[in-house]
């Protein structure tokens, strides 16, 4: 069982930086393919990032990608997410998932563990 606590969320405003961290149980968590996603009011959870961590391959959504930054810090156990030039689109409540797998998906329903989610709004 991996638990997954994220933190880090807030309000910004438009072209503000924050950065999310994950903290995950599990003791072969370089084993795992970590995923960021986010879910607004009213829509679908959508992926955002992936980082697979045996080799720090990452895949980004295009609504994110060259402002946000996923990485992996294996020996703490830790998944970062770099968000930079936020934009009021970028509200949502982000979610950091894991899959006991080095095969990298961004489908929603193919992760196994989630955290409890983080406020982030971005105010125009």
């Amino acid at each position: 069982q991996v638990q997954l606590v994220e933190s880090g969320g807030g309000l910004v405003q438009a072209g503000g930086s924050l950065r999310l961290s994950c903290a995950a149980s599990g003791r072969t968590f370089s084993r795992y393919t970590m995923g960021w996603f986010r879910q607004a009011p009213g829509k679908e959870r959508e992926f955002v990032a992936v980082i697979r961590l045996s080799d720090g391959y990452t895949y980004y959504a295009d609504s994110v990608k060259g402002r946000f930054t996923i990485s992996g810090d294996n020996a703490k156990n830790t998944v970062y997410l770099q968000m930079n030039s936020l934009k009021p689109e970028d509200t949502a409540v982000y979610y950091c998932a894991a899959r006991n797998t080095l095969v990298v998906v961004t489908n929603v329903d193919r992760y196994d563990y989630w955290g409890q989610g983080t406020q982030v709004t971005v105010s125009s």
